[in-house]
């Protein structure tokens, strides 16, 4: 099999096996955080980092959520790693932010973090603050979910298939999960453009 027949019989293959209850539980979580007033805050690094930006634009426009992306800000993100150390860039950002209950995190990430390995450091400690906070955790991650997926209040985990894809597919389920919650009635408050002006409407 070619790679491209590959690839694909992966993503089907994992598209199969996503926890569907799981997913539901997140946009219960969004649902709610909407409904008190919270915000939404989207954590990524590296490829997951474009997604949450992505993320933050649809859940604002789409869902009218109050939400933001912490690392988007590439001068704070750089003083705070000068200064203050990588571990903790995100956690500091959250903190003058004001991080409460009320509040959601939503975590994008390959491996989810370890805290014993030294791994994702700067999302582990962002959790911390949030559990000691009493915000919500939701989040995608791949592999075993790390410790998103051991802290997270609902974390959609997504399998690995094939070792030799395990970033492209975690990145790309981000995306797929995100925009199936984004496209759920329940979510969406305002119409996406090609879906509202098809010719056929």
């Amino acid at each position: 099999m070619n790679h491209v027949a590959q690839y694909l019989e992966d993503a089907a293959s994992i598209a199969a096996q996503i926890d569907q209850e799981v997913v539901e539980q997140m946009i219960q979580k969004l649902i709610a955080v909407r409904e008190k007033y919270g915000r939404l805050f989207i954590l990524g690094v590296g490829g997951s980092a474009g997604n949450a930006s992505h993320a933050v634009c649809d859940f604002r426009k789409l869902a009218e959520i109050e939400a933001y992306a912490p690392l988007d800000n590439i001068s704070e993100l750089t003083a705070r790693t000068n200064d203050e150390g990588w571990e903790t860039v995100v956690a500091e950002w959250l903190k003058i932010s004001k991080l409460c209950l009320k509040d959601l995190l939503m975590v994008f990430s390959v491996g989810g973090g370890d805290a014993e390995r030294n791994i994702s450091a700067n999302l582990v400690s962002a959790i911390d603050l949030a559990k000691s906070v009493g915000a919500g955790v939701i989040g995608v991650a791949g592999r075993d979910g790390g410790y998103t997926g051991k802290m997270a209040d609902a974390a959609v985990i997504v399998p690995t298939v094939n070792t030799d894809t395990v970033t492209a597919h975690a990145e790309s389920f981000q995306t797929l999960i995100w925009h199936l919650i984004i496209s759920d009635p329940r979510i969406q408050r305002v119409g996406m453009k090609w879906e509202s002006n098809h010719p056929l409407k």
